[in-house]
């Protein structure tokens, strides 16, 4: 069994304007997700696996799996909205995948142990993939690692994020999506549907879709996908997403999901405006040492 890192790359990138996952960042013109893997490396992860769309297939492995495959073991599995489980067909008006869950799904055949997904267009911080490995070696459990909410906003606009609301040993309760969240006057608010604001605290952990999981758990991830479509098929909008696995987990099936704090930096890309802060923060990161100009040999 290999420890193996799941990247989501497969989404539209709507508000980005762009296929961000393959923009690159910084002097030395890597992609965020290849800082990924250099880290997941360090980290203890063996294995790959890049969720990508087959119409950039041969982009992709130009630009990305012809760089990382010299340092790891790679595999792509390919999101396709059209892969539905029997019984179940994509309606005509579906123009969008199916969500960060059905995206894990399409790699399901490539994990054989524990496993950690992330997003391909996220900066996660090197700190919080040691701290996942650690536990997905140690733990046969579910996890997600948590961000403090005043860690991972955008100066160029509104963002959502997944509030976690922990119990009193330090596990998941309940993830809250939070919609508009924004910056103002030195406090951290988010819109209601009425155009009204109420303030969060910027200590708070979210989830930045930066999760552990066992190989059990795929089991669920397809019963709840299941599920899912048999209420969703014909919403053209309507996607599946990891945390309604998490939360079911917790909820139906008993399980303790550690939320694991880190004190990492993130950074990404919502908006195009984000792309300067995103290559000026990876200058540092190179000036202090961290990383290489280069990553690759």
């Amino acid at each position: 069994m290999k420890l193996t890192l799941v990247i989501l790359a497969a989404g539209m990138g709507s508000r980005y304007g762009g296929l961000k996952q393959l923009d690159t960042f910084g002097a030395g013109e890597h992609a965020l997700m290849e800082y990924s893997v250099f880290d997941a490396k360090k980290a203890g992860f063996e294995k790959v696996v890049f969720v990508i769309r087959k119409d950039f297939e041969t982009e992709f492995k130009s630009r990305i799996g012809s760089r990382v495959e010299q340092e790891i073991e790679v595999s792509y599995a390919f999101q396709d909205m059209h892969e539905l489980p029997a019984g179940f067909i994509c309606p005509s008006t579906r123009e969008k995948p199916w969500g960060t869950g059905h995206a894990v799904l399409a790699a399901k055949d490539l994990i054989d142990g524990p496993f950690a997904v992330i997003n391909a267009d996220d900066f996660y911080g090197r700190e919080s993939y040691q701290v996942l490995a650690d536990f997905l070696k140690s733990h046969n459990q579910n996890c997600i690692v948590g961000y403090q909410l005043s860690e991972v906003l955008s100066d160029f606009g509104t963002v959502s994020r997944g509030m976690c609301e922990l119990d009193n040993k330090g596990n998941l309760k309940a993830i809250h999506e939070t919609k508009k969240i924004f910056k103002s006057e030195g406090k951290i608010l988010a819109e209601n549907p009425d155009g009204s604001a109420y303030e969060l605290n910027p200590q708070d952990l979210c989830s930045m879709n930066m999760m552990g999981f066992t190989k059990a758990s795929l089991e669920f991830y397809e019963k709840y996908f299941i599920d899912f479509l048999k209420k969703n098929l014909n919403e053209p909008k309507t996607e599946f997403y990891m945390p309604e696995v998490i939360t079911r987990l917790i909820n139906e099936e008993g399980e303790s999901v550690p939320v694991l704090p880190t004190t990492a930096k993130w950074f990404g890309v919502t908006y195009q405006e984000d792309k300067a802060a995103t290559s000026s923060n990876i200058d540092q990161l190179i000036e202090q040492g961290i990383y290489p100009k280069h990553l690759w040999n």
